[in-house]
């Protein structure tokens, strides 16, 4: 009966630092870096209109970059804005190993253990 209740070896435990980001946090993220690239194609737009104006012959090239850059950047904003959650960062503590049975744990006060 002693072996019904023991935790098996492969089992995994969670802890609370492998929880994820919460969801408000992940939107809020995604919402900031959208409108940070919606605001880059309004610069972009309004650089098309400068160039086109302003320079004359081979300084055109410039104008055209920037409306492309006003054309394809909405795309990649919402691209990347509904493409799902955020990864989480890398940067974890250690993962929980249990200490070997045979190996007592000495508690108490430092007087009285003796060290």
């Amino acid at each position: 009966m002693k072996g019904i209740f023991r935790r098996r070896e492969h089992d995994a435990v969670y802890t609370v630092t492998d929880a994820r980001r919460p969801m408000s946090e992940d939107i809020g993220y995604r919402e900031r870096r959208y409108l940070l690239t919606m605001g880059v194609r309004a610069l972009c737009f309004v650089l098309s209109i400068v160039f086109a104006v302003t320079l004359h012959g081979a300084g055109r090239w410039l104008a055209v970059l920037a409306l492309v850059g006003a054309v394809v950047l909405p795309y990649i904003a919402v691209i990347f804005a509904n493409g799902g959650r955020e990864p989480d960062s890398s940067a974890r503590f250690a993962p929980y190993e249990a200490e070997p049975k045979d190996q007592k744990r000495i508690s108490g006060p430092r007087d009285q253990i003796g060290s």
